[in-house]
C-alpha cells in the first residue's frame, strides 16, 4: 500500500510540473530476458485542450522552469500585466498575451525581466 501511494504521489507531481521521466518506484523490476515484451501500443501524447497546443498553464510553467524564474513573482507580474487583481480573473487572451510577452522578455532581456520580478518581492503586503 505504501509503495502504491508513493507511486501515485510521484505521478501527480510529474504531471503537475510537466516532468517526462518517471520515478524509480514506478519503474519496478526489469522483466526476465526470456520473457517476451507485452504487446503494448503507445498512443502519442494528446494535448489537454484538444487544439494541438499545450495548456496555457503548462506553457507558463515551462517558461518559469526554462528561465529559472520565481513562480510567485511571475504570478504577481501576470496579474498586473493583465490588469486583474488575481491571475485567475484574467481572460484566456490576456494570459496568452502575457506568456508571449514573458517569453520574449526572458529571451531578449533577461536582466530587465529579473529586475521587474524582483520589484514584486520588495512590495510590502497589505495586512488584513
Amino acid at each position: 500500500m505504501r509503495v502504491a501511494e508513493t507511486r501515485a504521489v510521484n505521478r501527480a507531481l510529474r504531471k503537475a510540473y510537466g516532468i517526462g521521466i518517471c520515478s524509480v518506484e514506478e519503474i519496478g523490476s526489469l522483466p526476465a530476458r526470456n520473457q517476451p515484451e507485452p504487446n503494448v501500443r503507445k498512443l502519442p501524447p494528446q494535448p489537454a485542450n484538444g487544439n494541438g497546443e499545450p495548456k496555457l498553464r503548462d506553457q507558463l510553467c515551462l517558461l518559469i522552469r526554462q528561465h529559472r524564474l520565481d513562480a510567485s513573482l511571475v504570478k504577481q507580474y501576470a496579474a498586473e500585466f493583465c490588469g486583474a487583481k488575481d491571475i485567475r480573473q484574467a481572460t484566456r487572451e490576456q494570459i496568452q498575451s502575457f506568456i508571449t510577452h514573458l517569453a520574449e522578455l526572458a529571451t531578449k532581456d533577461r536582466e530587465s525581466l529579473l529586475c521587474k520580478l524582483n520589484s514584486y518581492g520588495q512590495k510590502p503586503e497589505a495586512s488584513a
